[in-house]
């Protein structure tokens, strides 16, 4: 027992949650905290992180939340020297701000669609672009998982722009892993499957969750908390020291299925 708990221990550590007043990423940085980490929510709206905090502070854990507009690289350039002063530097990173649409392909706008690629892929392209080179010049073990989709290695239909976004944010992680090893920085990438909150469920389309669920093995949507064990391995230089560039899938085996 004292072995897993080692293993899994982040007390000491700092983990800035981007998208962490969502209800995935929300669960994730509660996981984090329970796991001895100091957690810092980030989002739009305070409002929406009065739960998350609460939850960890019931949990004798230990949580800020900073507001910041992921599309505007200023926001994170401020969100990492607050952390850094007011907590003393960011071992993890979690890249989990996402946005989605039903718009049909021919139909969506220019503006739609940059909105679209803002969010889920600039975004994260600014935050490891700022947090990775402080990672470099930290010279400690750091990690940055990446959320990525299960309509980021397939495609899925009717989320065109967002699973072009999310494929993009796969290809980035794999490059960065290969380009920071060196600096013991892993990039690893969580790939949900068909969640309650996840963009592609929100149809209101009952056909379509029927679709889901049959092309399912587990014939059942995932639970945020079903997240949490591969954030904490990702997240723990002990459990995953030799894990970068990895695409972490659960999708209750929705991968598996062809015909």
């Amino acid at each position: 027992m004292d072995f897993l708990n080692s293993l899994y221990n982040l007390k000491g550590q700092v983990a800035v949650v981007i998208g962490g007043t969502g209800n995935l990423c929300g669960c994730m940085g509660i996981a984090l905290a329970q796991a001895g980490a100091e957690v810092i929510l980030v989002g739009r709206n305070p409002e929406s992180a009065i739960e998350k905090l609460a939850a960890i502070d019931e949990i004798g854990g230990k949580s800020w939340f900073y507001q910041a507009d992921v599309s505007k690289r200023s926001d994170l350039e401020d969100l990492l020297s607050e952390v850094v002063s007011r907590s003393g530097k960011v071992d993890i990173l979690v890249n989990g701000a996402g946005l989605g649409s039903g718009t049909p392909f021919l139909e969506i706008d220019e503006e739609e669609y940059a909105r679209l690629m803002d969010i889920n892929f600039h975004s994260v392209f600014r935050a490891c672009q700022i947090f990775g080179d402080y990672f470099i010049k930290r010279h400690e073990p750091s990690s940055i998982i990446n959320m990525g989709s299960m309509a980021g290695k397939m495609p899925i239909s009717g989320l065109f722009t967002y699973s072009a976004a999310k494929a993009a944010v796969h290809n980035l992680s794999k490059n960065l892993a290969r380009e920071w090893a060196e600096h013991d920085i892993r990039v690893n990438t969580l790939v949900p499957g068909f969640f309650p909150s996840a963009q592609a469920s929100q149809k209101g389309d009952e056909t379509r969750a029927l679709e889901i669920l049959r092309h399912t093995p587990m014939s059942r949507f995932g639970m945020a908390n079903e997240l949490t064990g591969a954030t904490l391995l990702l997240a723990s230089n002990a459990a995953s020291s030799f894990i970068t560039g990895s695409e972490i899938v659960i999708d209750g085996g929705f991968s598996a299925m062809t015909i």
